[in-house]
This record gives structure tokens, sequence and C-alpha cells, in this order.
């Protein structure tokens, strides 16, 4: 064990994540002499340590002592470089935990279902905008959609071509999403869970465009408004996939709309009428003055459909696996997990791990899925 860059491994961490030794010290139970000692190099931890501190920091241990053994770490420092006064404490733990679940999420999706498909798309041309309407054009085609389809799962969509996809609350209000190009994971993307329910579905189509097109580039984080043609290019994407120029063409007279029918539309295509009124305005089917007034009405909250809370569910099930979806967990990730449970990929206690939780919520978690936990 290089003990020199295990303590480098670890300081760096802890820097990211804005913790003090005192704080790590707290929750491992490890000293902050010995905390100290180990990141500047001059004493081995234990085994325990090592597993401790990898969970403390949601990392995978071996990251930790090996040289070869890689994590996403280059492109949270970037991130954090470019982007680190919009990220509190918590939301950089959180963006931690995201980052484990796809690590995770990769390993078991490879173990029990083997390599995914892929979406490829090579743009033509200098024009960004016409490489948006081209790649939205081509996705929903790989995906099934004819021109009058809307799609109603876009986060299954983005998972069946290798994309790994989590929902999970930010603080920050400002942060739609943010994708991360992770060295074994691959695509991952975070849309904030705190937005409303359409708004995450565009933002996760928004970042969809950046694993596209800007995989090469890094870490991103995107913030409303920015006029980054990159960030204007993902928004061209995400209105084209979710509501393609060629369905507009087809709709009534939006002139004429009155504000439930305008609802009813947007409510349709699972957008927000200001979506709704930005791409029927690119879309030549409005003028400027009828856009604004588009713009200006609002999906009732109780009326959005988000494809992950279905109305099968009953009230209490509706709550609970919402406030799973707030923690990152989505249905998809903790159902695969407990699949790699029952076929004994994973221990319990990797179970538990994976699901960010204690041993006690492991059997209540499985239950509200219809399942059991064996070895509980």
């Amino acid at each position: 064990m290089n003990l020199q860059a295990l303590g480098d491994k670890l300081h760096r961490y802890r820097i990211q994540l804005q913790r003090t030794v005192d704080e790590v010290a707290a929750f491992t139970a490890i000293n902050v002499e010995r905390l100290n000692n180990i990141e500047k190099g001059l004493l081995e931890p234990t085994g325990d340590e090592v597993l401790i501190l990898a969970d403390y920091y949601r990392c995978d241990f071996k990251f930790f002592i090996s040289n070869e053994q890689v994590a996403p770490f280059e492109q949270t420092e970037t991130l954090y470089r470019a982007h680190g006064r919009e990220f509190s404490k918590e939301d950089r733990s959180a963006i931690q935990e995201f980052l484990y679940l796809c690590e995770t999420e990769e390993f078991l999706t490879q173990e029990i279902h083997g390599a995914a498909s892929t979406f490829a798309y090579t743009p033509r041309g200098n024009y960004f905008l016409a490489h948006a309407e081209s790649a939205a054009k081509e996705f929903r085609r790989q995906m099934g959609h004819t021109d009058r389809e809307v799609p109603r799962d876009i986060y299954s969509e983005f998972r069946s071509v290798g994309v790994h996809v989590f929902r999970r609350k930010l603080d920050n209000s400002k942060i739609s999403g943010i994708f991360v190009m992770h060295p074994v994971a691959g695509k991952c993307i975070l849309v904030n869970y705190n937005e409303d329910v359409y708004r995450q579905r565009f933002s996760a189509a928004h970042e969809m465009a950046h694993c596209i097109f800007d995989s090469e580039e890094g870490a991103s984080v995107t913030i409303p408004g920015d006029k980054d043609i990159r960030e204007v290019r993902a928004n061209r994407f995400a209105s084209c996939y979710l509501m393609p120029p060629e369905t507009l063409r087809l709709l009534s007279n939006p002139a004429i709309w009155s504000e439930e029918e305008t609802q009813k539309w947007a409510n349709n295509f699972r957008v927000s009428c200001d979506a709704l009124g930005i791409a029927l305005n690119t879309a030549k089917r409005t003028d400027l003055e009828t856009s604004r007034r588009i713009r200006g009405y609002r999906v009732t909250r109780q009326a959005k459909i988000d494809p992950e809370l279905p109305e099968s569910l009953t009230t209490q099930q509706r709550f609970r696996k919402a406030a799973l979806l707030e923690r990152g967990l989505s249905d998809h990730y903790v159902k695969l997990c407990l699949d790699a449970h029952s076929q004994g990929i994973i221990s319990l206690g990797r179970l538990a791990e994976a699901l960010l939780c204690g041993y006690g919520e492991l059997a209540i978690l499985a239950s509200l899925y219809g399942r059991t936990v064996h070895g509980y």
C-alpha cells in the first residue's frame, strides 16, 4: 500500500467535501491525530479503517489501496473548480452519493444484463442547433417513436442506452442538472429533484444532450439562463426530443387556445407551458405575443404526471417512493439491487450500502416492492 498516495486521496476527498478532520473523526470514530497521520502518509490504516473511510466518502475502498483503481476524482475536482460556489457542503455529499450510485448501477447492470445498447450520433457541419434537431430526431427514431408520439418515460429511455440517470434533491435551486463522464460508469446524469416535475423532465433531456455532444468536455452544471452555445444546443435537443416540430405542426392554431386547452397540450407533452410556448414560437406556430400568453399559463401540480410515481400507487406508497427518489433511489435502481442480492451477486451488507440504508431499513424497503430480503 502506497501510504503517501492513500493519504493524498483521503485529504483531497475531504477538501472536496469541505469536511474538517474533526467532522470526519466524529463520524468515523477514528481519532483526529490518527486521521492526520494517515492523511500525511505517516501511518498505515487498518483494513477496517479503510472500509470505514471508503464508506464515509462513498467510494470503492479499492480506489484508496490501489494505484490502478479509478474513481471520478478528477471530474469532481474540475466541477468544483469551475462552479465551487454553487455547491453547499450538503450538495457535495449528494453528488458524491450520486456518483457512488452510478458506479454501483453500472457494476450490477453488467453482472445481471451485460452491456447496454448505445446511442451514437456524429454531428455534421458547424451549426449547433441543427446538430440538436437532427440528434433528437435520430434518438426518437431509435426509441421507436413516430412523429405523433410523445416519450412517456424518458428516464427509462436514457437508461436503455447505458446512461445512468438519478434524481436527487439539491439545496441550490439554481442547479437544474449535472453531467459527469464517470471513468468507470460512463455517462451519468443527476437531475435536481427539488425542481418542478416537468422541469426535471426537461433537465434530464438537456443533460442527455451533453451525453451525446459533450462527453469529451468533462463534467458540467446546468443553470437556467446560461447562454453558452453548448447549453443552447442542449435546450434545443430537449425541446425537439420532447416536442418534435413535426408534431407541433399538426396541432390546431395555438392563437385560439384557451388557458384550459393550453394546459391540456402541455400536459400531453409532459412539459411546462413555458417550454411549450417557446417551442411553438421556434416552430413558427405562434407570434411572440401568443407565445408569451401561453408561457404565462401553468399546469397545476396535481395534473402533472411523473412516470416514476404512477397513479397506481397508494398514497402511502407514493409518499415512501417519493422519499426514496429525493435521496436518489429510483425504482430501476432499487429493483436492480434487490435482484442482485436475490441472485447472490451481492451480500446483505453490500445491499444495505448500495441502498444507502442500515440493516433495519432493508426489510421495510424491500416490502415496498413486494420483495423479501433473505438472510435478514
